[in-house]
């Protein structure tokens, strides 16, 4: 962490969706660099803290948390007060699960987006970063997919979150808030959620599964570890030149899932097969078929290069996840929407 990232050292930070993925990375990243982190996670009777409960002690004494809900126009003004920037990354992210309750995701995607602007802009702060998602292109048109590609809400998930980014770009256009759209390709690594492909192979492979259950095999992904798009949000945050800008956070190279697999397969178990699973397929128009995409705005406008190659960056998710202190809040014996 020797960057210089000169405006964001001693900047009061709001991370909303903290507990999450993305999040909890983030939130380590920001307080290693100096800055002070309030960590908004959703508010739960068991008062856990989802992934940050994993920090030590001492991680956590320089962290504020505050629990709430990001969909609570009231709490999210709160969690804004007295705040310098602002990485907005709460939401609801399963895409199964969005076919099943979409107005949950209208909810938190869009009205959740809404408030945190709305306080952002009563509160004045100096930059705050929407997190988008490459879902907002759809399959692509063509490739590598740039910023200006064509937007298709091929899920209930994708459209929220296209509603999301152009009611941020509505903020800044409207009322000169300090907006930067930031739209991570497919982002993984440890802690990812059990509902995505990398976690759902290696967890059945780590379990001892001859028969690996997959859905689509053919589609192909743009793949980020996380360190990579967290070093992409600081990186954005800290530039002088993104304010009012999307920008992709993207590796500019491809795998299918089913190559994918096959490479995790020959890492933890060769003798394991592939097994096509029917559940676990997207309806046919709403599969995304490809994604591929463009970082040229990205290194344009900061000095963030990619650091991991696939390779590395599935060899330490894997390392990860054979800690059986990890491993065991997975359930790899049922599909996770």
């Amino acid at each position: 962490m020797d960057k210089d990232y000169t405006f964001l050292k001693n900047k009061k930070v709001l991370v909303t969706g903290a507990d999450g993925f993305i999040g909890s990375h983030l939130v380590e990243y920001l307080s290693g660099i100096g800055c002070h982190v309030k960590a908004f996670i959703f508010y739960n009777s068991f008062n856990s803290w989802g992934w940050l409960d994993t920090l030590s002690k001492d991680k956590l004494k320089n962290i504020q948390i505050f629990a709430g809900d990001i969909r609570d126009p009231n709490g999210v003004r709160e969690a804004v007060k007295e705040i310098d920037v602002v990485f907005h990354l709460a939401a609801l992210i399963g895409i199964p699960f969005s076919y099943h309750s979409p107005d949950s995701y209208v909810d938190t995607n869009i009205k959740g987006t809404l408030n945190v602007l709305q306080a952002a802009r009563e509160t004045k702060v100096e930059k705050i970063l929407v997190t988008s998602t490459s879902e907002v292109y759809g399959t692509a048109k063509y490739v590598p997919i740039d910023e200006k590609h064509p937007r298709q809400g091929q899920s209930p998930y994708s459209a929220t979150k296209i509603g999301a980014d152009h009611i941020a770009e509505s903020f800044y256009r409207s009322f000169n808030l300090p907006v930067v759209i930031v739209r991570p390709f497919n982002t993984y690594g440890p802690r990812q959620s059990a509902r995505a492909v990398i976690p759902t192979i290696i967890t059945q492979l780590l379990a001892g599964k001859k028969e690996i259950k997959l859905g689509a095999l053919h589609p192909t992904r743009d793949l980020v570890y996380v360190k990579d798009t967290v070093r992409g949000f600081v990186e954005i945050a800290n530039s002088a030149k993104t304010i009012g800008e999307e920008i992709n956070i993207a590796t500019q190279n491809e795998i299918s899932v089913g190559d994918l697999a096959k490479k995790l397969i020959n890492i933890i178990n060769p003798k394991a097969k592939i097994i096509s699973d029917d559940n676990r397929l997207r309806p046919e128009r709403s599969e995304v078929e490809r994604l591929l995409g463009s970082n040229k705005k990205m290194k344009s406008l900061t000095n963030w290069e990619s650091e991991y190659s696939l390779e590395r960056g599935l060899e330490e998710t894997i390392e990860w996840f054979r800690e059986k202190e990890n491993c065991k809040r997975y359930k790899e014996d049922i599909y996770n929407v």
